[in-house]
């Protein structure tokens, strides 16, 4: 038990809420245009559709964080910032790490498997973009914009899960404005480590243009960000709320914005987990809110 809480400490198990509500939203948004909402179904079916598509979730982020830490392991244990991490510090060995992100991608396709076999035939190019995140930052600075993609693949997923298909246009907006939602703040959060990359012969968009050019492509990002879900809201017909909703996530991104300074990166850790967590929720609870009332 004390291994396994130190792995989901290590691994951040917490954050999953940043992906999750996201998923849950082209979850709610499939059932809506299936009319699944509106109509009498058996609730069981939605049930369990919600139980795998947050299984499904939890697995993919669970494997992709766990082969990071395992493939980076030597480059953390010289990075100060990451150099007290479980496998740095003998706490868990790296060996233990690959067999729990082995475990976590087979719950993935048995989760996809029980969603239907349209999500389980993307599973192959959803595993390589699990494992490949963190190798992409060792040949390209458009790891950010990877990492975006693969985050953002679990709104779609949903979508999928319950449609079996990607033919409409929601999907595909709601996937984009994961993609540089998180594409954004991960630019952010890499400006803590420039100067080890560099370093290191790691590639990222701060490292390779400085904090202030990744700083103002991340607010760039964040302005698409609110294009992209507003976008979703007319395509999907969302009322009232979900503008408002919408309203207070476009001010948590400008606040969020205005806490890191490219002298100043103390508060990082306030914008990327604090707000983006505040954001992913209320996000939600609009696009509930924006069917319902």
């Amino acid at each position: 038990m004390q291994k396994a809480r130190v792995f989901l400490e290590m691994i951040k198990f917490e954050h999953t809420i940043f992906a999750l509500p996201f998923a849950y939203i082209g979850m709610v948004l499939a059932w809506a245009h299936r009319g699944m909402l509106s109509t009498p179904i058996d609730g069981k079916t939605l049930f369990w559709q919600f139980v795998w598509i947050t299984i499904a979730m939890a697995s993919a982020r669970t494997a992709a964080m766990a082969f990071n830490r395992a493939i980076d392991a030597e480059i953390d244990a010289r990075n100060p910032r990451t150099a007290n991490r479980p496998i740095q510090t003998g706490k868990i060995s790296k060996h233990a790490v690959w067999l729990a992100g082995v475990i976590s991608l087979i719950i993935f396709l048995l989760s996809a498997w029980m969603l239907n076999t349209f999500v389980l035939m993307l599973t192959p190019i959803a595993m390589i973009g699990l494992v490949g995140y963190a190798y992409t930052k060792r040949f390209t600075w458009l790891c950010h914009l990877w990492l975006g993609l693969v985050d953002g693949a679990a709104a779609a997923g949903a979508w999928a899960a319950v449609t079996a298909d990607l033919a409409s246009p929601i999907p595909w907006m709601l996937w984009a404005a994961v993609t540089v939602w998180i594409a954004g703040f991960d630019l952010i959060y890499a400006c803590q480590d420039v100067e080890i990359d560099r370093k290191e012969g790691l590639h990222s968009i701060p490292a390779r243009f400085g904090i202030p050019a990744a700083l103002r492509l991340a607010q760039i990002f964040h302005v698409l960000t609110i294009l992209f879900l507003a976008l979703v809201g007319i395509l999907a017909g969302l009322s009232w709320l979900y503008w408002l909703g919408l309203g207070l996530v476009a001010g948590l991104l400008i606040y969020e914005h205005s806490l890191v300074k490219p002298d100043d990166l103390s508060k990082v850790n306030l914008a990327f987990f604090t707000m983006n967590g505040y954001i992913s929720i209320i996000t939600l609870l609009a696009v509930i809110g924006g069917l319902f009332v």
